[in-house]
């Protein structure tokens, strides 16, 4: 067994399915989580998680030792030993963050009883909870750019949300606004510069609005969305930032006694059911 391994093995036994939030009980050889279950939460095989621990998967890509780092609640400074031991380099701080902190992960297993969500910088899709699944109605997009927002809302993507149309516009100057933001703060950024050059060349809308030179930062909306259990369902859209990493924890809430605050409640038994 390698170095990787050994550390790989010691922090799966760390981490409670409780923590990760997985059911717990059975008959268990250690408190930790099963290797099919860190699988799951890194959406690995089964058998790659086998050699890595084993020392024969020798050359983890820098995705496959992110989505570890996320599923085993690494800190930081973790993150950057398990980058250094699989023969990857430590992202620098004019990369954009896109390591989800344990401190991050608690506020969204906190916030059980509303969707969440968490973004990088660069509107990269980096984790949502369950009843954000049900409500939008799609898991966690992995791969490419299929989870990032900017490329999703100004290339035509299908999408399950509808705004008037003021809050629309608003909503794409934010984000553009937000682009401009990260691209100066990050001019590393290999993937943030070429999703920028691509969408200004491919969406007239996005270009227009990042020559408007406007300042400015998504904080808040209010969206519509059409979901097959509930029909549509209003909700305000709140963006917080995690400081020190520049991740935006984006919740949603509906009103109080609402209408849509019922149909929200019946997501979160669905949720409850679906992922038991």
């Amino acid at each position: 067994m390698t170095e990787l391994g050994t550390v790989l093995r010691a922090w799966r036994d760390r981490v409670s399915p409780v923590e990760a939030g997985l059911p717990g009980g059975g008959d268990r050889r250690s408190p930790g989580l099963r290797r099919e279950e860190l699988a799951m939460l890194a959406n690995l095989s089964v058998d790659y998680i086998v050699r890595l621990e084993q020392g024969r998967a020798k050359h983890p890509s820098p995705q496959v030792l992110a989505s570890l780092a996320r599923a085993l609640r690494l800190t930081d400074e973790e993150r950057d030993h398990l980058y250094r031991m699989g023969g990857v380099a430590v992202p620098t701080r004019t990369m954009v963050p896109r390591h989800v902190t344990p401190g991050v992960q608690h506020i969204v297993d906190r916030l059980g009883e509303v969707p969440v969500s968490v973004f990088s910088a660069a509107w990269d899709t980096l984790l949502v909870n369950d009843l954000w699944v049900t409500l939008f109605g799609e898991a966690l997009p992995t791969g490419g750019r299929a989870g990032n927002l900017l490329w999703k809302q100004f290339t035509g993507h299908e999408s399950p949300v509808s705004y008037s149309q003021e809050h629309g516009e608003q909503f794409h100057r934010d984000l553009v606004c937000d682009a401009h933001v990260a691209v100066t703060r990050y001019p590393d950024d290999v993937a943030l510069t070429s999703l920028v050059a691509d969408l200004r060349s491919q969406s007239e809308e996005f270009e227009r609005l990042w020559n408007s030179a406007g300042f400015g930062e998504h904080r808040e909306s209010r969206k519509t969305i059409h979901n097959v259990l509930v029909g549509a369902i209003t909700v305000d859209c709140d963006v917080l930032t995690a400081p020190g990493s520049d991740l935006k924890i984006v919740v949603y809430t509906a009103v109080p006694g609402s209408t849509d605050a019922d149909k929200l409640d019946l997501l979160r038994v669905s949720a409850v059911r679906a992922f038991a």
